[in-house]
Protein backbone atom coordinates (compact mmCIF):
# COMPACT_ATOMS: atom_id res chain seq x y z
CA UNK A 1 0.00 0.00 0.00
CA UNK A 2 1.36 3.19 -0.66
CA UNK A 3 0.80 5.57 2.30
CA UNK A 4 2.00 8.38 3.57
CA UNK A 5 2.01 10.03 7.17
CA UNK A 6 -0.04 13.34 6.79
CA UNK A 7 1.35 16.17 9.22
CA UNK A 8 0.13 16.57 11.80
CA UNK A 9 -2.55 19.87 12.03
CA UNK A 10 -2.25 22.82 14.34
CA UNK A 11 -5.09 21.35 15.93
CA UNK A 12 -4.32 17.98 16.12
CA UNK A 13 -0.51 19.39 17.84
CA UNK A 14 -2.29 21.49 20.49
CA UNK A 15 -4.29 18.06 21.46
CA UNK A 16 -0.80 16.14 21.52
CA UNK A 17 1.00 18.80 23.65
CA UNK A 18 -1.97 19.83 25.60
CA UNK A 19 -2.89 15.78 26.41
CA UNK A 20 0.01 14.13 25.94
CA UNK A 21 3.48 15.48 25.68
CA UNK A 22 5.54 18.52 24.54
CA UNK A 23 6.42 18.47 21.06
CA UNK A 24 9.88 16.15 20.84
CA UNK A 25 11.92 14.86 17.83
CA UNK A 26 12.68 10.93 17.35
CA UNK A 27 9.61 9.54 19.35
CA UNK A 28 6.89 7.23 18.24
CA UNK A 29 4.07 8.55 17.31
CA UNK A 30 0.94 7.65 16.02
CA UNK A 31 0.09 9.74 12.47
CA UNK A 32 -2.80 9.92 10.36
CA UNK A 33 -2.18 8.44 6.76
CA UNK A 34 -2.95 10.39 3.21
CA UNK A 35 -2.78 8.46 -0.02
CA UNK A 36 -1.73 8.78 -3.24
CA UNK A 37 -4.80 7.13 -5.07
CA UNK A 38 -8.43 6.23 -3.71
CA UNK A 39 -7.34 2.34 -4.15
CA UNK A 40 -5.19 2.52 -1.43
CA UNK A 41 -7.30 4.46 0.57
CA UNK A 42 -10.35 2.13 -0.36
CA UNK A 43 -8.24 -0.55 1.44
CA UNK A 44 -7.24 1.19 4.61
CA UNK A 45 -10.86 1.94 5.11
CA UNK A 46 -11.51 -1.29 4.68
CA UNK A 47 -8.77 -2.81 6.88
CA UNK A 48 -9.86 -0.72 9.87
CA UNK A 49 -13.34 -1.77 9.59
CA UNK A 50 -12.91 -4.95 10.10
CA UNK A 51 -10.26 -3.96 12.93
CA UNK A 52 -13.10 -2.11 14.14
CA UNK A 53 -15.72 -5.27 13.97
CA UNK A 54 -13.00 -7.32 15.56
CA UNK A 55 -12.54 -4.51 18.48
CA UNK A 56 -16.58 -4.92 18.95
CA UNK A 57 -15.51 -8.90 18.89
CA UNK A 58 -13.33 -8.54 21.80
CA UNK A 59 -15.69 -6.00 23.69
CA UNK A 60 -18.49 -8.87 23.58
CA UNK A 61 -20.64 -6.52 21.49
CA UNK A 62 -21.96 -9.75 19.55
CA UNK A 63 -25.20 -10.32 20.16
CA UNK A 64 -26.81 -12.09 17.05
CA UNK A 65 -26.51 -10.34 13.95
CA UNK A 66 -27.79 -7.04 15.24
CA UNK A 67 -24.43 -5.31 15.21
CA UNK A 68 -23.86 -2.55 12.32
CA UNK A 69 -20.75 -0.74 10.98
CA UNK A 70 -20.42 1.61 8.17
CA UNK A 71 -17.43 3.16 6.25
CA UNK A 72 -18.10 5.28 2.75
CA UNK A 73 -15.72 4.43 -0.08
CA UNK A 74 -13.73 6.85 -0.96
CA UNK A 75 -14.11 7.03 -4.85
CA UNK A 76 -18.18 6.63 -4.42
CA UNK A 77 -19.37 8.79 -1.02
CA UNK A 78 -22.91 7.33 -2.36
CA UNK A 79 -21.71 3.92 -1.36
CA UNK A 80 -20.84 2.71 2.07
CA UNK A 81 -18.96 -0.62 3.23
CA UNK A 82 -20.30 -2.85 5.77
CA UNK A 83 -19.59 -5.90 7.81
CA UNK A 84 -21.49 -8.93 6.41
CA UNK A 85 -25.26 -10.43 7.94
CA UNK A 86 -24.59 -13.11 9.94
CA UNK A 87 -20.92 -13.12 10.49
CA UNK A 88 -19.60 -12.90 13.80
CA UNK A 89 -17.87 -9.89 14.61
CA UNK A 90 -14.39 -12.01 15.08
CA UNK A 91 -14.98 -13.67 11.67
CA UNK A 92 -15.21 -9.94 9.51
CA UNK A 93 -11.88 -10.30 7.11
CA UNK A 94 -11.55 -7.99 4.49
CA UNK A 95 -12.40 -10.88 1.82
CA UNK A 96 -16.32 -11.16 3.05
CA UNK A 97 -16.93 -7.34 3.07
CA UNK A 98 -19.97 -5.90 1.53
CA UNK A 99 -20.29 -2.75 -0.82
CA UNK A 100 -24.04 -1.46 -0.87
CA UNK A 101 -26.19 1.57 -1.61
CA UNK A 102 -28.38 3.96 0.15
CA UNK A 103 -31.31 1.52 -0.93
CA UNK A 104 -29.27 -1.71 0.91
CA UNK A 105 -28.52 -3.04 -2.86
CA UNK A 106 -25.43 -5.02 -2.41
CA UNK A 107 -22.94 -4.04 -5.12
CA UNK A 108 -19.85 -6.06 -4.44
CA UNK A 109 -19.54 -9.09 -1.43
CA UNK A 110 -21.43 -12.56 -1.24
CA UNK A 111 -23.82 -11.50 1.99
CA UNK A 112 -26.98 -10.13 2.59
CA UNK A 113 -27.04 -6.81 5.11
CA UNK A 114 -29.14 -6.62 7.84
CA UNK A 115 -32.38 -4.53 6.92
CA UNK A 116 -32.01 -2.64 10.04
CA UNK A 117 -28.81 -1.60 9.28
CA UNK A 118 -28.90 -0.41 5.98
CA UNK A 119 -32.37 1.61 6.81
CA UNK A 120 -30.60 3.57 9.48
CA UNK A 121 -27.18 3.42 8.24
CA UNK A 122 -28.20 4.33 4.58
CA UNK A 123 -30.53 7.35 5.97
CA UNK A 124 -27.39 8.83 8.48
CA UNK A 125 -25.04 8.76 5.38
CA UNK A 126 -27.43 9.85 2.83
CA UNK A 127 -28.71 12.63 5.26
CA UNK A 128 -25.10 13.41 6.43
CA UNK A 129 -22.77 13.60 3.80
CA UNK A 130 -20.09 14.50 6.55
CA UNK A 131 -20.56 11.68 7.96
CA UNK A 132 -18.17 8.67 7.03
CA UNK A 133 -18.62 6.17 9.09
CA UNK A 134 -20.86 4.81 12.01
CA UNK A 135 -21.77 2.38 14.25
CA UNK A 136 -24.45 0.14 16.58
CA UNK A 137 -24.76 -2.45 18.12
CA UNK A 138 -27.15 -4.22 21.16
CA UNK A 139 -25.17 -3.98 24.10
CA UNK A 140 -25.64 -4.73 27.47
CA UNK A 141 -25.19 -1.58 29.11
CA UNK A 142 -26.13 0.82 26.39
CA UNK A 143 -29.38 -0.95 25.89
CA UNK A 144 -30.39 -0.60 29.37
CA UNK A 145 -29.41 2.97 29.72
CA UNK A 146 -31.49 3.40 26.47
CA UNK A 147 -34.99 2.10 28.28
CA UNK A 148 -34.69 5.55 30.66
CA UNK A 149 -34.73 7.46 27.58
CA UNK A 150 -32.30 10.34 28.63
CA UNK A 151 -28.83 11.60 28.20
CA UNK A 152 -25.69 10.48 29.93
CA UNK A 153 -25.02 13.14 33.02
CA UNK A 154 -21.17 14.90 33.55
CA UNK A 155 -20.34 12.76 36.31
CA UNK A 156 -16.90 11.76 34.87
CA UNK A 157 -14.00 12.74 32.36
CA UNK A 158 -15.00 9.86 30.08
CA UNK A 159 -18.60 11.22 30.35
CA UNK A 160 -17.45 14.71 29.29
CA UNK A 161 -15.98 13.12 26.47
CA UNK A 162 -20.00 13.67 25.20
CA UNK A 163 -21.31 16.27 27.28
CA UNK A 164 -23.64 18.55 24.22
CA UNK A 165 -22.31 16.10 21.91
CA UNK A 166 -25.21 13.45 22.13
CA UNK A 167 -28.82 13.01 22.11
CA UNK A 168 -31.95 10.96 22.42
CA UNK A 169 -34.19 9.81 20.14
CA UNK A 170 -37.37 8.92 21.83
CA UNK A 171 -40.00 8.18 18.73
CA UNK A 172 -40.08 4.85 17.07
CA UNK A 173 -38.90 3.89 20.69
CA UNK A 174 -38.91 -0.21 21.33
CA UNK A 175 -40.01 -0.73 17.74
CA UNK A 176 -37.99 -2.74 15.43
CA UNK A 177 -36.38 0.14 12.55
CA UNK A 178 -36.96 -1.39 9.39
CA UNK A 179 -38.65 1.54 7.80
CA UNK A 180 -36.94 3.94 5.95
CA UNK A 181 -39.03 6.66 7.78
CA UNK A 182 -37.83 5.70 10.72
CA UNK A 183 -33.93 5.73 9.63
CA UNK A 184 -34.74 9.28 8.48
CA UNK A 185 -36.13 10.62 12.36
CA UNK A 186 -32.88 8.99 13.63
CA UNK A 187 -30.40 10.98 10.83
CA UNK A 188 -32.50 14.08 11.16
CA UNK A 189 -31.52 14.03 15.31
CA UNK A 190 -28.27 13.17 15.35
CA UNK A 191 -27.20 16.94 14.08
CA UNK A 192 -23.96 17.79 14.91
CA UNK A 193 -23.46 15.55 17.44
CA UNK A 194 -21.20 11.78 17.34
CA UNK A 195 -23.66 9.85 19.48
CA UNK A 196 -27.18 8.87 19.93
CA UNK A 197 -29.14 7.11 22.24
CA UNK A 198 -31.87 5.32 20.99
CA UNK A 199 -34.61 4.72 23.32
CA UNK A 200 -35.30 1.60 24.50
CA UNK A 201 -33.16 0.39 21.35
CA UNK A 202 -29.50 0.81 22.16
CA UNK A 203 -26.44 3.30 20.80
CA UNK A 204 -25.41 4.70 18.01
CA UNK A 205 -21.86 6.53 17.12
CA UNK A 206 -20.77 8.41 14.08
CA UNK A 207 -17.13 9.93 12.47
CA UNK A 208 -16.97 12.86 10.58
CA UNK A 209 -12.93 11.51 11.02
CA UNK A 210 -12.78 7.99 10.27
CA UNK A 211 -14.24 4.59 11.55
CA UNK A 212 -11.91 4.23 14.43
CA UNK A 213 -13.06 7.24 15.78
CA UNK A 214 -16.60 6.10 15.21
CA UNK A 215 -15.91 2.48 16.83
CA UNK A 216 -13.65 3.92 19.75
CA UNK A 217 -17.21 6.49 20.77
CA UNK A 218 -19.32 3.91 20.77
CA UNK A 219 -16.85 1.48 23.33
CA UNK A 220 -16.47 4.35 25.28
CA UNK A 221 -20.53 5.64 25.36
CA UNK A 222 -20.98 2.07 26.13
CA UNK A 223 -18.64 2.37 29.25
CA UNK A 224 -19.69 5.53 30.30
CA UNK A 225 -23.54 3.48 30.34
CA UNK A 226 -22.03 1.12 32.32
CA UNK A 227 -20.33 3.50 34.63
CA UNK A 228 -23.36 5.93 34.96
CA UNK A 229 -26.28 2.94 35.66
CA UNK A 230 -23.63 1.71 38.84
CA UNK A 231 -23.00 5.32 40.21
CA UNK A 232 -27.35 5.30 40.37
CA UNK A 233 -27.09 1.98 41.33
CA UNK A 234 -25.73 2.67 44.42
CA UNK A 235 -28.26 4.92 45.61
CA UNK A 236 -25.97 8.03 45.89
CA UNK A 237 -25.98 11.11 44.10
CA UNK A 238 -23.17 11.95 42.20
CA UNK A 239 -21.70 15.48 41.81
CA UNK A 240 -21.46 16.95 38.12
CA UNK A 241 -18.74 18.51 36.45
CA UNK A 242 -19.97 22.01 35.67
CA UNK A 243 -20.83 22.57 32.70
CA UNK A 244 -17.52 24.97 31.86
CA UNK A 245 -15.69 22.19 33.13
CA UNK A 246 -17.47 19.50 30.93
CA UNK A 247 -16.79 21.29 27.76
CA UNK A 248 -13.32 21.98 28.95
CA UNK A 249 -12.87 18.44 28.89
CA UNK A 250 -15.23 17.36 25.93
CA UNK A 251 -13.03 19.75 23.85
CA UNK A 252 -9.41 18.62 25.10
CA UNK A 253 -10.43 14.68 25.29
CA UNK A 254 -13.51 14.31 22.85
CA UNK A 255 -12.29 15.47 19.24
CA UNK A 256 -12.17 12.87 16.56
CA UNK A 257 -8.61 13.02 16.42
CA UNK A 258 -8.89 11.82 20.00
CA UNK A 259 -11.16 9.35 19.04
CA UNK A 260 -9.08 8.15 16.42
CA UNK A 261 -5.68 7.88 18.35
CA UNK A 262 -7.58 6.10 20.95
CA UNK A 263 -8.61 2.82 18.70
CA UNK A 264 -4.31 3.35 17.34
CA UNK A 265 -3.92 0.60 20.40
CA UNK A 266 -7.04 -1.41 19.72
CA UNK A 267 -5.40 -1.38 15.99
CA UNK A 268 -1.78 -2.60 17.37
CA UNK A 269 -3.07 -4.88 19.63
CA UNK A 270 -5.10 -7.04 16.57
CA UNK A 271 -2.49 -6.70 13.98
CA UNK A 272 -0.46 -8.41 16.30
CA UNK A 273 -2.90 -10.65 17.64
CA UNK A 274 -5.18 -11.12 14.42
CA UNK A 275 -3.21 -10.67 11.43
CA UNK A 276 -6.28 -13.07 9.49
CA UNK A 277 -8.49 -10.19 9.63
CA UNK A 278 -6.30 -9.05 6.14
CA UNK A 279 -7.47 -11.75 4.35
Amino acid sequence: MDMKVKPASPQHKQERVSIYQPEQEGLIYPEIPVFDNVADERQHRKERLVAACRAFALQKFDYGSAGHLTIRDPEHPELYWTNPMCVHFSQVKVSNLVLADHSGRVLEGRHAINRAGFVLHAAVHEMHPDILAMCHAHTVYGTAFASLGKRLDPITQDTAAFFEDHDVVNEEAGQVVVEVKAGHRVASALGKGKAIIHQNHGLFTVSRHSIEAAAFWFIALERCCKQQLVVEASGAKPIHLSPETARYSREHVGSEYLGWLHFQTIWGQLVEQQPDMFD
